[in-house]
């Protein structure tokens, strides 16, 4: 089992991420601790919110006081709900936040069912809980509990191994070409695309670009493919080195019949829907640009955005690393085409697209209660995302890896909001 912790400032965020899950029917609340409950047993974004706020209003110093941690079992594993339920609770005990609230969201939109545990990290006087030396207990903890409830045990040995071929080029380096290979010779065997633009947008993350080359041998048409790197503004860093030094993943002819077998593989992938859900989110809570990738990639996809010589976008591509499937924006709906995120980022003219209500109507409102998400959204502000990001080289956002280290097991971990505002903090 892999444990993922994240923290942030928006709480609203990582609640409503979950939320849509349950509203998709790919998602449940599974498990609360001193979490408030509507009278017929559901649970609103306002309700679940209003559980966490004095907490929040009696934080202290603590930037990012929210807690959002994903457990993910191996895919061969067969969790019961009760024993979903149980792993949380021993958890957040193990890594003390056992006497916290917390809400325990049960995913199932991808083929291994996984939590996600939304809490706080400071206690009800607002200090922080301590997270000295939180990796390495997270590590013990999961391979205790792996052993308690007969779990297939995680190695992060393995893991190694796997994210090692997955290095960024830096053509400052040398050796080119060597790095060069270690992404080639796996990359199109790891992701699935079903054209050559996705192929070198899927590239671009890593430094590198593919061009294609046409010409005549003996009256014989003929066709490869070579390749070069690209400094920090993306232009070609280095002489071109022709696919075959890389094996025959890297070649035409092999690349070919992967974007045949892909438009199949992709047309009814089952992470298709919930790729549409997270950029939907993405269109309707940010107002330009920088906002959108940032969440997109806080969530593992990553944006590549095309555009002409007069800045005309005419390419959108989303490659998302938990399915290792890479999408353009027309393939996924014509909502999510380049014209619109034209019209959007160079004209100003965002489609508005009707906001999903969050907050149950079945729910009677608790006096004092915040119901309306943009009141919520203005009450707990904006989430000062917990990477370091670098536009032209979004790949950073991953710790300088494609996110191989997670596998299957990567998961989303984004808070999204478009409010600016900081938390107001109540002097002490």
């Amino acid at each position: 089992m892999v444990a993922i912790i994240n923290r942030g400032e928006n709480l609203i965020g990582a609640l409503s991420y979950n939320q849509l899950k349950v509203d998709k029917e790919s998602g449940q609340v599974l498990s609360t601790q001193k979490i408030i409950e509507a009278p017929d047993g559901t649970y609103s974004i306002a309700q679940l919110s209003r559980s966490f706020e004095l907490y929040l209003l009696a934080n202290r110093r603590t930037e990012k006081p929210v807690l959002h941690i994903s457990l993910n079992p191996d895919p061969r594993d067969k969790v019961s709900d009760n024993d979903f339920r149980t792993i949380a609770e021993d958890y957040m005990q193990e890594m003390g936040y056992g006497e916290q609230p917390f809400v325990v969201f049960k995913h199932t939109d991808i083929e291994r069912a996984h939590i996600h545990i939304v809490s706080v990290c400071v206690d009800e006087e607002g200090r922080k809980i301590s997270d000295k030396f939180e990796k390495r207990r997270s590590m013990d903890v999961c391979r205790a509990l792996e052993k308690k409830y007969s779990l297939v045990v995680a190695t992060e040995h393995k893991q190694s191994l796997q994210s090692h071929a997955f290095s960024p080029i830096n053509y400052k380096a040398g050796d080119v070409k060597s790095q060069m290979a270690s992404v080639l010779r796996h990359l199109p065997n790891d992701y699935q695309f079903q054209s050559f633009g996705a192929y070198n947008a899927l590239l671009s993350l890593f430094n590198v670009t593919a061009e294609e080359v046409k010409g005549e041998y003996n009256g014989i048409p003929k066709h490869g493919i070579v390749y070069f790197a690209l400094n920090e503004q993306g232009d070609k860093a280095s002489n071109p080195f022709k696919a075959s030094l890389f094996g025959k993943t890297a070649g035409y002819a092999e690349l070919q019949s992967h974007y045949g077998q892909n438009r199949i593989k992709l047309k009814d992938n089952p992470s298709k829907a919930s790729v549409k859900d997270k950029i939907e989110l993405a269109m309707r809570t940010t107002e330009n640009e920088t906002e959108f990738k940032k969440q997109l990639m806080e969530r593992g996809i990553n944006t590549v955005v095309l555009r002409n010589g007069e800045g005309r976008i005419y390419g959108m591509t989303f490659i998302d690393h938990e399915s290792r499937c890479v999408w353009n924006g027309s393939e996924l709906g014509k909502n999510f085409s380049a014209n619109v995120f034209n019209d959007w980022w160079n004209n100003g003219n965002k489609t508005e697209r009707p906001v999903q209500e969050i907050a149950s109507k079945n729910t009677a409102p608790v006096s004092g209660e915040i119901n309306q998400p943009h009141e919520l959204f203005d009450f707990l502000g904006k989430e000062d995302m917990s990477y370091s990001l670098q536009e032209n080289n979004l790949i950073e956002a991953f710790g300088g890896l494609l996110p191989e280290t997670h596998g299957e097991d990567y998961e989303e971990e984004a808070f999204v909001n478009r409010m600016k505002r900081k938390v107001k903090r109540r002097k002490l």
